[in-house]
């Protein structure tokens, strides 16, 4: 899978924290999985493989709306 192959479904100059930019945003797969970008959290370390991003909310709440849910 490429960056390309990902649906944008946050920060399509909808007003976000980085407007057009590419950060931070969810993306959605061909299979339906969620891709979350953001920056690097060091709250606790993950399983190896794993990674954590911290976004904010409002990021949340507009993938929310683009997904219809």
């Amino acid at each position: 899978m490429t960056h390309e192959d990902l649906i944008r479904l946050t920060g399509n100059g909808n007003g976000g924290p980085c407007g057009e930019e590419d950060c931070p945003n969810v993306y959605r797969t061909a299979s339906g999985s969620i891709v979350v970008q953001g920056e690097l959290s060091r709250v606790f370390t993950p399983p190896l493989g794993e990674g954590l991003v911290e976004i904010p909310e409002e990021v949340l709440r507009e993938a929310v709306r683009a997904l219809g849910w």
